[in-house]
Parts: C-alpha cells; structure tokens; sequence
C-alpha cells in the first residue's frame, strides 16, 4: 500500500495492492486512519489498480473509513476498479456509498 496527500484537496490517496482480507485489514486499516488524523484529510481516494483480492473484510476496511470520512465532513471515492473489483463493489453496496472512477485525477477533479 502507498499513500500521499492531495493538500489542496486535503484528500488522501490509497493505493491498495495485493489481497485485502482479514489478515491485512487491521494493519491497512490503522495506517489510513493514522495518516488520514495526522494529515488532517476530509477525503479519501481508494486506488483498487494493484487490488487482487478482497473480501468482507475488505469491504469493511473500506466502510469504516467511509465512516471516517463523513465524521469529519468527508467523503471517499474508488477508482480503477477492475471487473471482479466492481462486481464486489456492486453486490456489497458500496457504490451506493461512493463514487466511483476511471482514475485518481478524475476523482480529485469532483472532490
């Protein structure tokens, strides 16, 4: 996973890679949130490109930093979704939490 900050924007990009299971979801989810408080970011952006595999973990990953998000006036957003990614994010109900998008710049561009 990698992370930068878009400060004008005061979003957070996440570059998710490899499996988002059980086993990452706890270390994933508290590097966000440190980043995310520490930066002090209203938005985040999920880069699914270098994404594998996720499940319900995963999908909780990304719904508590939804939460996380919209506690602080927020909100977040998913790009580069591939075919089994946007299935999950169909059947799950994410994309009616979150925007999604072709890539980061067409995100950063609404947000």
């Amino acid at each position: 996973m990698r992370m930068r900050v878009d400060e004008g924007r005061r979003c957070l990009i996440v570059a998710l890679s490899g499996e988002i299971d059980h086993h990452a979801q706890r270390e994933t989810g508290a590097e966000i949130d440190h980043a995310f408080g520490r930066k002090r970011c209203r938005n985040i952006v999920f880069d699914f490109a270098g994404v594998s595999f996720m499940d319900s973990s995963g999908v909780g990953l990304v719904i508590g930093r939804y939460r996380r998000a919209r506690e602080v006036g927020g909100s977040i957003a998913a790009v580069n979704l591939n075919p089994s990614m946007g299935r999950i994010f169909e059947i799950s109900g994410l994309k009616k939490l979150m925007p999604v998008y072709g890539d980061v710049d067409s995100a950063l561009s609404r947000m």
